[in-house]
Parts: structure tokens; sequence; C-alpha cells
């Protein structure tokens, strides 16, 4: 029997090129690891603040992201991603012409680095403690490309309110 596996991006879209994703990763069959949401409020335990530290840190990791609202959820993050013209300058061109010119990361590339970085740093939390952790994170991830401002308002509100309306969120978790 052949299995395929579905999926989710567009065939034959660069997913290197300059523009707004919006990206929803979710943890491991939608359990609340990154705290709770109590009074409207996302409340981050020790994993959802790796979770929010990281996602901070993914433009010093890739100098041709930067970030836009985003948002750490009981089982989920929700968050815009901005690809934009790569940075040169004196410092780096040297660094940069002796890499392939033409790579540029890919949203894919983006979001595996970040959910390897944190699930490492929880699971040493967990052998620190003798805790037995798991499987931190879904396979994939869901991505929307944002193709106007219209869109990315859109969107940007969602983000924003996604704790006040967490009990009708499609990943609530009572």
């Amino acid at each position: 029997m052949n299995i395929r596996k579905k999926y989710h991006r567009y065939h034959k879209f660069d997913y290197s090129s300059v523009g707004y994703y919006f990206i929803t990763i979710c943890c491991y069959e939608q359990k609340c690891l990154f705290g709770e949401i109590s009074n409207d409020e996302m409340i981050l335990n020790e994993f959802g603040r790796i979770a929010f530290d990281e996602w901070e840190q993914i433009p010093t990791r890739f100098n041709d992201v930067s970030l836009d609202i985003f948002q750490i959820m009981p089982n989920h993050i929700r968050g815009i991603l901005i690809i934009k013209d790569r940075l040169f300058d004196s410092e780096n061109i040297k660094e940069i012409n002796n890499i392939n010119k033409n790579h540029k990361n890919t949203i894919g590339d983006i979001i595996k680095a970040y959910k390897s970085i944190v699930f490492n740093k929880c699971l040493n939390i967990c052998k620190s403690r003798n805790q037995y952790m798991g499987k931190l994170w879904q396979p994939n991830y869901y991505d929307h490309i944002l193709r106007d401002s219209e869109a990315h308002y859109n969107i940007g509100n969602y983000i924003l309110n996604n704790p006040i309306n967490w009990s009708e969120d499609d990943y609530f978790k009572a």
C-alpha cells in the first residue's frame, strides 16, 4: 500500500523568497506544554519561556529574517516571520563570499532549527530532573503566505487576540 504524506506547502512556491509568512507550530498531540491561559492572558511555564525566548532569537540566527507579531499559546505557537533581502555589509561580505551565493534560508530551514533548539533546551531540563519528556512537536507546521496588508492586519489581530479567544481556538484543550 502506498501511503502519501499530506503536503501542506505550495508545490512550486519558493519558500526562501521575500515575504510575510504566518506560521503555526503545534505541540505533539496538542498537549499544553507551554503554560496556560488565565484571565485571557497567556502565562508561560518554563518550556513556554524557552519557546518565547528562542522565537525572539530567530533573527540572530538568520540574518535575512525578522519577526512580526507572535504568540506562544499553551499547545502551539503562532507568528509572522518576514524574509527580507539578504544583508550585505563590510563585516560579513567575506564570509558570505565563501558560501553558496544562491543559498537563502527557507521557512522550512528556520522552523526546523527553531524546533530543534527548543526541543533540546527542554530536554536538557527534563534530563537534569531525571524526568521523561517524550515528543515536544507535531511533525511539520502550517504556513500561510500573506499577500497584502489586509491579510497582514487580520492575521496580526488574530494572533494578538488568541489568548482572549482561547476557548474558541481550533487547538483549545480544556
